[in-house]
């Protein structure tokens, strides 16, 4: 194709080293595709790694973020999977295709991880890291899917075989909560949100949710989910705040009940009474993302249950910072950078 792009890069470790660079357009090697990305979704992950260590150990300079949706615009020898036009979104875990997490190798690698990530006019990337997008969202709206919601699609259905009448308690407004509250009640389960702000409770009982629980006003808040449940506990609980809060979730859980295991806003130590997990026979299951296998069924049915992802704001490509100190402050759903209009 030729020509140059925009692409954020980090020139050196810190947020402050980000730079808007013009770069040369990649050309799709053999089986790749180049994709021209039309948004990318903001994930706390950006936050963690741009003020952290994490980016110490890549090669710089280095391209951050995971989640993109965009259309294939040219594709290398061998490309089989998509042709040019297809609209795609990126799999989080690159090379994690099904099955168990893969170990071997160093591990899965990630977009904006270990792999290059996203926040450029042009990617190019294995055909095999892609998948294609939901018919009936924007691609503003897909590029939510392969973190935030993969997240707790893996958590509440691939693992957690969620069922109709069950009761499902998330923690939080963000992008993987609010997935938790509308892929539950879609599905028929009652979803209780714990939050500290009363206005974000009220917006996430539009999206389906049961109940809310103020967590300011009520700090002991699994008493309350055992309330509200008989005396049963929930049997799923999306843990997205980590350190002394799993604690509490272990005591909200009904017997043979699942924590997912996602959140680390308290850091990524834990120790808390473990008497109610013997009681209740429940499980703690560490949740990493997922699979490609299950962003296709999450894309599947985000067309047939006609679930719209909440986002909380656009920025344009230029104004990442301004996105990022959103992210800072927290965000009701997901925040979008629209690479192109």
């Amino acid at each position: 194709m030729g020509g140059t792009m925009k692409r954020w890069q980090l020139e050196r470790p810190g947020r402050e080293h980000l730079k808007l660079a013009d770069v040369a357009i990649p050309k799709p090697g053999p089986g790749e595709v180049l994709v021209r990305v039309s948004a990318v979704s903001l994930n706390y992950r950006e936050k963690l790694f741009l003020d952290g260590p994490a980016y110490t150990g890549v090669s710089l300079p280095f391209t951050p973020a995971s989640d993109m949706a965009g259309e294939v615009v040219a594709t290398g020898a061998g490309v089989q999977r998509f042709r040019e036009g297809a609209r795609v979104i990126a799999n989080f875990q690159t090379d994690w295709v099904d099955g168990p997490v893969p170990r071997a190798n160093g591990g899965v690698r990630s977009l904006g991880g270990s792999a290059p990530g996203v926040l450029a006019e042009y990617v190019a990337m294995p055909e095999g890291w892609l998948v294609a997008s939901p018919e009936t969202l924007d691609d503003a709206q897909a590029s939510t899917l392969p973190c935030a919601g993969l997240t707790a699609w893996t958590s509440l259905v691939e693992l957690g075989a969620l069922r109709p009448g069950q009761t499902v308690v998330t923690q939080g407004t963000g992008g993987v909560s609010l997935f938790g509250v509308q892929l539950a009640s879609a599905l028929g389960a009652r979803v209780i949100v714990v939050s500290g702000d009363e206005a974000k409770l009220a917006r996430a009982k539009t999206l389906g949710a049961a109940h809310g629980i103020h967590r300011r006003h009520t700090p002991d808040w699994e008493k309350t989910v055992l309330e509200l449940t008989g005396g049963q506990g929930a049997d799923h609980i999306l843990e997205l705040v980590g350190g002394d809060n799993l604690g509490r979730s272990a005591a909200a859980l009904a017997p043979g009940g699942r924590i997912s295991l996602i959140g680390v806003l308290e850091g990524f130590e834990g120790r808390f009474p473990v008497l109610p997990l013997f009681q209740t026979h429940g499980l703690i299951q560490g949740i990493f993302v997922g699979h490609r296998r299950g962003l296709e069924r999450l894309v599947r049915a985000v067309d047939s249950l006609a679930l719209k992802p909440v986002i909380d704001a656009t920025y344009p490509l230029a104004e990442l910072p301004a996105a990022l100190e959103h992210l800072d402050r927290g965000a009701f759903g997901k925040l979008v950078i629209r690479v192109r209009s």
